[in-house]
């Protein structure tokens, strides 16, 4: 009894966090973004916000304006940011101006001049090392393009008699085009998180193109080859054709059984 218990409690306690575990890291993966932001970015513009203020009430009251403001400005402004949960304000500001950036670097001159920051930003020494894999990254997340496959394929890899499925990204390099070779780049995605994988550049002649979409192929690369698409399903009396036949030695006169 004990043990049917054991098994039924692992049994649906996984499939309960199978269920949860999406819900949680997502979550857990908006709060941290919105903490970096506030960090990073919302307390700098909550400073900026307060000086607004500061300088606001001092034109209102001596017609001028100065860092510090009138005599306790700044304690006062302080005080009523966190007595009215004011905070947000920063948060909210912080949105627009990314935002606004973002709007500037899409535009003809805004490129031109970030191209011309990050080139001094690739001069600089060790910030140098860091700043191109963190690129990468973020350009892939947060970048309008986005990687299109074109048809789904068969590849011999990692050796020849092990056909990996694969996703046909792009030709080849040029300096591997041969004459009578055209050469295909294929993205061989693993299981069961497809978005990881591997890259390759083999012969056009060397892989086999497969009737199947890309979603049946992300579909049975995440469940480990359960999920078939159905065109590629064999039928009961081919699996039986096809199947292994094991001779099994009875003891003394009884003849070979075969399974």
């Amino acid at each position: 009894m004990a043990g049917e218990f054991s098994k039924d409690f692992r049994r649906f306690f996984f499939r309960g966090l199978a269920a949860v575990l999406p819900t949680v890291l997502t979550l857990a993966i908006l709060i941290w973004v919105l903490s970096f932001i506030h960090t990073y970015i919302g307390q700098y513009t909550n400073r900026g916000a307060q000086w607004i203020v500061v300088q606001f009430i001092s034109w209102i009251k001596y017609d001028s304006m100065s860092w510090s403001g009138p005599p306790g400005a700044w304690k006062s402004v302080e005080q009523a940011w966190a007595d009215y949960w004011l905070v947000w304000i920063g948060f909210a500001l912080a949105f627009v101006g990314i935002y606004i950036f973002g709007r500037f670097i899409a535009s003809f001159l805004g490129r031109a001049v970030w191209r011309r920051v990050e080139r001094g930003i690739f001069r600089l020494p060790i910030v140098k090392q860091v700043y191109p894999p963190v690129k990468q990254v973020t350009d892939l997340l947060f970048s309008d393009r986005k990687i299109e496959f074109s048809r789904v394929v068969a590849v011999s890899y990692p050796r020849k008699g092990i056909w990996s499925l694969g996703l046909v990204t792009s030709l080849g390099m040029k300096e591997l085009q041969g004459p009578d070779n055209e050469m295909l780049t294929v993205f061989i995605p693993s299981s069961p998180m497809p978005v990881t994988g591997y890259t390759v550049t083999v012969r056009r002649d060397e892989v086999v193109d497969l009737p199947i979409s890309i979603d049946e192929a992300l579909r049975f690369t995440v469940s480990g080859g359960v999920v078939l698409p159905m065109n590629q399903i064999l039928k009961d009396s081919k699996l039986q054709d096809q199947a292994p036949r094991h001779v099994l030695k009875v003891p003394e006169d009884n003849k070979e059984t075969v399974e």
